[in-house]
């Protein structure tokens, strides 16, 4: 996993999209003992060099936003549109889960190829999605469109570790839902790995807690460990909801400070 010997490095972008409103005991199991705000961000990740250009993530829509309560700053592709990409031009998107906030506008992305964890099919159609505290995050029209992409032969499935492209690769890390994986970039400062909900806040994997939303504890905290091993330093781990993600980076120019910033530069703190 320490493997430096990929050639092709990518410039990342976090793109935020949306947001919500929590309070600190929302997001640990077992809650906290501090009542205070802890607001959680929303994005979809971008890794483009001047060969390739994968997506990981699609978010949610703005239907989905008022069922689930949530503030929709722009649409995803919208939000591409920020850095001069089209929907149109995706060709290849990483789901790091099936949850609505990360495959939530898959149709608009009509000639992509989207890569996804044999796990994470298998979990979202069988017995544990007879439990509601499991199947809350779901939203069966997503199950069923990914499932209809599969027989159009628009989905690779991964069973494990998977390789992308040169410098990109697919890991699977499960805990917070059965098949979640992260996502490993080459970039010029090294090995950048996109956790995604395998830590949902800095928080989490820097005092390995758990998000209040997991289906295995103790794949959550070996996944910690896992994404340790595939990044070049903890400072090349980035959560996949935390605000501090857009304090944390250089944004990409002035205008879009607190929207997109750059994964592949040197954190700025």
């Amino acid at each position: 996993m320490g493997d430096d010997s990929a050639t092709a490095t990518y410039e990342v972008f976090a793109l935020k999209y949306a947001e919500r409103d929590a309070r600190r005991p929302d997001n640990f199991v077992g809650g906290d003992p501090h009542d205070a705000p802890m607001p959680m961000d929303y994005f979809i990740w971008l890794i483009r060099n001047d060969e390739r250009l994968v997506l990981v993530d699609t978010g949610f829509d703005a239907p989905m936003a008022v069922k689930r309560g949530r503030r929709l700053l722009r649409t995803p592709r919208e939000a591409l549109r920020l850095i001069g990409v089209e929907a149109n031009d995706v060709r290849t998107v990483l789901i790091t889960h099936l949850h609505n906030d990360h495959v939530g506008t898959f149709f608009d992305f009509p000639n992509a190829i989207f890569h996804l964890q044999d796990s994470e099919m298998a979990y979202v159609t069988g017995r544990h999605m007879m439990h509601e505290r499991l199947r809350r995050p779901y939203e069966p029209d997503h199950v069923a469109g990914v499932i209809r992409m599969v027989f159009k032969d628009r989905v690779v499935f991964h069973d494990g570790d998977g390789t992308i492209a040169p410098g990109v690769s697919v890991h699977h890390i499960g805990g917070h839902t059965a098949g979640l994986q992260c996502v490993r970039v080459m970039t010029k400062r090294g090995w950048v790995v996109l956790a995604s909900d395998a830590s949902h806040y800095y928080e989490h994997i820097e005092r390995k807690t758990c998000f209040t939303v997991t289906f295995h504890i103790g794949e959550v905290l070996e996944g910690y460990n896992k994404q340790r091993r595939l990044a070049a330093s903890p400072a090349h781990i980035v959560p996949g909801h935390d605000p501090l993600v857009l304090k944390r980076y250089p944004a990409i120019r002035p205008e879009l400070e607190g929207i997109v910033v750059r994964l592949d530069a040197p954190p700025l703190q």
